[in-house]
C-alpha cells in the first residue's frame, strides 16, 4: 500500500492513519463523483497519494500562504495538507475547485480530518485570492492556459509546483511561447 517515499520523508502513523481515512473519503466519494477512475480506485496510493508525497520535500519549511487550483479529488491539496499538518508546520491552505459536489467533498475531509484548509467553491478566474506563496495544480490544463489562469495569483516569488505528464516538453515550448519564467524539471519517482 505505502511505498518507501513515505517512511523516507519521516511520516508519523497519525499522519499515514489520517491518508488512509483520505483514501476511504475518496474511493467513498469516487461512486457519485468520480474523483478517480475505477481503474485507479484499486491503485489510489501508487497512482495518487505516492505521486503527490513527491511534491512535499519541494515546498518551503516556514510559514506561507499555499493554494492548490483544481483541487477536486484533493490531489494534491489535502494530501499536502495532510502532511503539512502532521508536521506542525504553520501553513495556511487555499483548495480551489469549481465543481460544487467536490468542494463538499473537500470541506467534509477538511472537517474529518481538522486540516483548516480554507475551501473555495468558485472559479479561478473569479477569485481573489493574492500573496500565495506556494501554487499547485494537478492535472488542470496544458501549462500555457494554466499560467493565463493563474496569473492574478503568482508574484514575481510565487513557487508553482504542477505536476505534468509525458508531454511536459511540448507543454513547456508553447508556455515559453507567451510566458518568461524560470523551470525546474524534477523527474517523478512514480509515473
Amino acid at each position: 500500500m505505502e511505498s518507501k517515499l513515505i517512511f523516507d520523508l519521516g511520516v508519523s502513523r497519525e499522519t499515514i492513519n489520517n491518508l488512509r481515512v483520505f483514501e476511504n473519503f475518496v474511493l467513498k466519494w469516487s461512486k457519485a463523483l468520480n474523483l478517480v477512475s475505477n481503474g485507479d480506485r484499486k491503485k489510489i496510493w501508487d497512482r495518487h497519494i505516492i505521486d503527490c508525497l513527491q511534491i512535499y520535500p519541494l515546498l518551503p519549511r516556514k510559514t506561507y500562504n499555499y493554494g492548490d487550483f483544481g483541487s477536486g479529488g484533493g490531489f494534491p491539496g489535502i494530501v499536502l495538507s495532510i502532511l503539512l499538518n502532521g508536521a506542525g508546520h504553520q501553513v495556511s491552505v487555499h483548495l480551489v475547485e469549481s465543481d460544487k459536489r467536490k468542494s463538499a467533498f473537500l470541506r467534509a475531509v477538511n472537517r474529518e480530518l481538522g486540516l483548516k484548509a480554507a475551501v473555495y467553491n468558485k472559479r479561478i478566474e473569479t477569485l481573489e485570492l493574492s500573496g500565495l506563496d506556494v501554487i499547485t495544480a494537478r492535472a488542470l490544463a496544458p501549462l500555457d492556459n494554466l499560467l493565463k489562469l493563474l496569473s492574478r495569483h503568482i508574484s514575481k516569488d510565487t513557487i508553482c509546483i504542477f505536476p505534468k505528464g509525458e508531454n511536459w516538453k511540448k507543454e513547456v515550448q508553447n508556455a515559453q511561447k507567451q510566458w518568461n519564467f524560470d523551470l525546474e524539471v524534477i523527474k517523478s519517482k512514480t509515473q
